[in-house]
């Protein structure tokens, strides 16, 4: 189709422009009725086109542009040549869009029409909503902000910064920085100085704040590089820093009578201090001699490593006291120490004990069950009696002490584990290896840190110590109050040769408090010494023999006659001739 006349290009080219215009256009007749739309109006409203010429109104999608007022619209648009408003377009799927609306007032053959331009003003309110949200925060902050202008005079400040200069806003904004903060950085006011702080972005400092009553604080200031609507300005958050200056000079205080204290107790007592750590930081480590103190250096030497230990001394002297002295001063005290008495547990099942088993490994293997080594990953076991260990278990104990690796019984898979070996035994190793009854690969495996537990003969000044400590402890547990120690007690005490050592004299005091009476601690004639001077003494019978040794081993055993290492056990008889014999000699527990 060709068009004939100038006028004609005209209209297409109108036409054409409307259909293509970005914001949607409706015309509008004195009755409301939506007359002609471009396609920006569907997309606007959500309906077709179809739909606003043929049955939607404008009351339908605009609700503040009602019918009954479209004739004084018509007067307002026909005296202004342009008459806009804000208004809201209820859309088809029932979301409300805010509008801006521009009505023109046009006349069509004799007819009277509005041309609407319905702007889409979403972002904007969304803006304007941020920009009185912004304000508002700034305003109800309780962090102190101002606005500085080139001039270092105040531009703006929120309500905390007046509250804390005591200043209301009109007075900040006839004033400098100056005025308020004398020590304020010079270079922040020079070209260069902006130039640093705009390509910074921020600088952090500290300074002092003076309030219109002249009374000074210590702030904090985040100063910031803002340019708006072509200004520049600097904006700062100010932080007053009164209360953490105050703790920062407490603290420092406090730090410096500290130092000058550890400087005079390191000057005046250090030899004072390395004696109260030998004799009292070990628990019931007790002792005072000479022989004890170089055990005692021994132990905080090892510690901190992770070195195996053996720990050697006669039955009764104490190490598993040691052991658990080495496992409470390494990093591994947060972990357990598991005990095991290599000695006590029964042969066809150490080896589950040590390693655990699975489920139906055996008979009587219900479910599945860790061993001992397991417990104590990450920590310290602890194998007492470890000349004990049946010979086979000695080549499963060399690999974990190797390669820290075992297997359950019943289970063909290698586990891992991370635990330190503590070691101890009052036999000797040397000869258990001559007899071929213990390793010895797993001998040096053991023996990478031996420690030497002293027997009570050879620390004869260390026992009023462990007397004061045993008699407190059982003093306590029987309710009694002692407060004397009979000195033909205490000689004989130290007298006697002491064959159970500390264990033996643990059982002897507990003893005399129980059969004791009044507050002096005393001998009684239970008990059976051997001193150490031999002089004349009549020939004894072969019963009293008997008796004198019989009660000895009791005494070791604290009067237990069954079990492993018990009376019976160590004398090398049945429990029930054991019994018998006690019988006829009258050896009876008091």
């Amino acid at each position: 189709m060709f068009l004939n006349t100038e006028n004609e290009k005209m209209k297409q080219l109108s036409y054409i422009n409307i259909e293509q215009l970005f914001h949607a256009i409706l015309w509008i007749d004195s009755t409301g009725r939506i007359c002609q739309v471009n396609d920006a109006a569907a997309d606007l409203t959500g309906y077709s086109r179809e739909e606003l010429l043929n049955s939607t109104a404008i009351s339908d999608i605009d609700p503040n542009f009602p019918v009954g007022k479209l004739k004084n619209i018509f007067k307002k648009t026909n005296a202004l040549p342009v008459y806009s408003y804000e208004s809201i377009i209820k859309r088809k799927d029932k979301a409300i869009i805010p509008v801006e609306v521009t009505n023109n007032y046009i006349e069509f053959e004799g007819n009277g029409y509005s041309c609407s331009f319905f702007r889409d003003i979403s972002e904007r309110k969304k803006a304007e909503k941020a920009l009185l949200l912004t304000e508002y925060s700034v305003n109800s902050s309780n962090i102190a902000t101002f606005w500085i202008k080139p001039d270092q005079r105040f531009f703006y400040a929120n309500a905390a910064a007046c509250r804390n200069l005591g200043y209301h806003l009109e007075e900040l904004l006839k004033i400098k920085i100056s005025d308020i903060d004398p020590n304020w950085p010079e270079k922040y006011w020079n070209n260069e100085g902006w130039t640093i702080l705009k390509k910074a972005g921020s600088s952090v400092f500290e300074s002092i704040h003076r309030r219109k009553d002249g009374i000074k604080f210590p702030v904090e200031i985040q100063a910031n590089y803002v340019k708006f609507e072509g200004n520049e300005y600097l904006f700062a958050f100010v932080k007053d820093i009164t209360e953490r200056k105050k703790a920062d000079q407490e603290l420092k205080n406090a730090l410096s009578e500290l130092e000058q204290l550890k400087n005079r107790l390191q000057e005046e007592n250090i030899y004072l201090q390395e004696e109260i750590k030998i004799e009292h930081n070990f628990g019931e480590l007790i002792g005072q001699s000479r022989c004890f103190k170089e055990v005692l250096r021994q132990v905080e030497k090892v510690a901190s490593t992770h070195a195996t230990v053996l720990i050697l001394g006669e039955t009764g002297t104490g190490k598993e006291l040691i052991a658990r002295a080495i496992h409470s001063l390494s990093n591994r005290s947060r972990r357990p120490l598991v005990k095991v008495n290599c000695a006590a547990l029964p042969i066809n099942l150490i080896e589950s004990e040590l390693f655990g088993h699975e489920k139906g490994a055996f008979t009587g293997a219900l479910s599945k069950k860790k061993g001992r080594f397991e417990l104590a990953d990450g920590g310290t076991i602890f194998l007492d009696e470890i000349g004990d260990l049946p010979l086979e278990l000695q080549v499963k104990l060399l690999r974990v002490l190797q390669e820290g690796e075992f297997e359950r019984v019943g289970n063909p898979n290698t586990l891992k584990l991370d635990v330190r070996v503590i070691a101890a035994t009052n036999r000797s190793l040397e000869d258990a290896i001559k007899k071929g009854v213990f390793r010895e690969d797993l001998f040096y495996r053991l023996n990478v840190f031996p420690v030497l537990c002293p027997p009570l003969r050879e620390r004869r000044s260390d026992i009023p110590l462990l007397m004061k400590f045993f008699v407190r402890k059982y003093s306590i547990k029987s309710d009694r109050k002692i407060d004397r120690i009979s000195q033909k007690f205490m000689g004989l005490l130290n007298s006697y040769h002491w064959p159970g050592n500390i264990r033996e004299l643990q059982n002897i005091i507990e003893r005399a408090i129980v059969l004791g009476r009044g507050p002096k601690l005393q001998m009684g004639d239970w008990f059976v010494k051997t001193p150490l001077s031999k002089g004349k003494q009549r020939t004894l019978s072969l019963d009293e023999l008997q008796k004198k040794h019989i009660l000895y081993i009791l005494g070791i055993t604290n009067w237990r006659i069954r079990g492993n290492r018990g009376a019976a056990e160590i004398l090398g008889v049945k429990p029930t001739t054991l019994e018998a014999r006690m019988k006829k000699l009258d050896i009876q527990r008091n």
